[in-house]
């Protein structure tokens, strides 16, 4: 690497210890955490405009990761950067993203909802392709193909089903959009790491995702009545210590080794969405499920044999949290 693509500011403080159990147990824990985010977001049920969510999301959020990044060592040069505009695309793709994801909340079950979100690493590995030119052979193209055919059979129901619902079918749509712009995420991420430090690329874009969030405070955000209030601050809070989790499970074990553990979400947000919202995944969306997640973790099975460990990526976004 050279002078000019170094990351600024002094070396990392590493803290890593090669711990699977601890790193996978971690990683689980942060699905539950953002499985209970996800669940708030949907308890508000669509009172408050997206961009009032996407605040709260943002700003109470960037708490818990500043105190990370500053028990780190890293505060001082979080904030600093040498590709402004990159953590600004990043905010407005993955910004986007959270607004079609709380957009979907509102609109599908939970179950459903999360079924589609895990389109987005497959669809990753095709933009890789086509943007990053990153060479895909065969199996992970068969992966991410019969993955697709599983994101078919779980919108059958919502786009083509008997009984036919507008507004789960915007829902369906939305989460797929989202899913989407999930991946052109990840991808603007992986760019930036080329250059710029985890916590640079974790703060910047709370921090720009707030600013552009609070800009649409004149277009009809809602005062909360306390209760609300607190579940605001609380989605923002268990966003930011989510992420923290995640962040440190990366710490112990290979992200191939942590990876398939995202798809523990589906096993939380159908407990939530059956104790909470009375909501039963039907057939199609545990089979669709099912083999989208089957093919997401060939995908990541095949990344570990050709030694693609994409850990520093990982480590900055959530597919299916963002």
């Amino acid at each position: 690497m050279s002078s000019e693509e170094a990351p600024s500011g002094p070396p990392v403080r590493e803290l890593n210890a090669y711990n699977p159990r601890l790193g996978i147990g971690l990683k689980v824990a942060s699905a539950l955490i953002f499985t209970g985010m996800v669940a708030m977001v949907k308890v508000l049920d669509g009172r408050y405009p997206v961009g009032e969510l996407i605040f709260a999301r943002s700003f109470f959020g960037m708490i818990p990761v500043l105190v990370m990044v500053a028990w780190q060592g890293q505060l001082a040069v979080a904030f600093t950067t040498r590709r402004p505009w990159g953590h600004v695309s990043r905010a407005i793709v993955g910004g986007s993203a959270m607004a079609m994801w709380f957009g979907a909340l509102a609109r599908l079950p939970l179950p459903d909802a999360t079924a589609i979100s895990f389109s987005a690493p497959l669809i990753t590995v095709a933009l890789a392709a086509i943007i990053l030119r990153e060479k895909v052979r065969a199996y992970r193209w068969s992966a991410v193909i019969v993955g697709f055919f599983g994101i078919l059979i779980i919108l059958s129901p919502h786009l083509g089903g008997a009984v036919l619902s507008e507004e789960a079918s915007e829902g369906a749509m939305l989460a797929f959009a989202a899913a989407v712009f999930m991946a052109l995420a990840m991808i603007t991420v992986r760019r930036l790491t080329s250059t710029e430090r985890t916590s640079t690329i974790v703060v910047w874009f709370a921090a720009v995702t707030s600013l552009f969030a609070l800009m649409t405070a004149p277009f009809g955000w809602v005062m909360p009545d306390t209760g609300d209030a607190v579940i605001l601050v609380l989605i923002g809070l268990l966003g930011g210590v989510g992420q923290i989790l995640l962040t440190q499970s990366y710490r112990y074990a290979d992200a191939s080794t942590i990876a398939p553990f995202e798809y523990t979400t589906m096993i939380w947000t159908v407990i939530v969405g059956w104790l909470v919202f009375s909501e039963i995944p039907t057939g199609e969306v545990v089979l669709g499920a099912l083999i989208v997640i089957g093919a997401g973790v060939f995908v990541i099975y095949r990344e570990r044999q050709l030694g693609l460990d994409r850990s520093k990526e990982r480590r900055t976004v959530t597919p299916s949290k963002v």
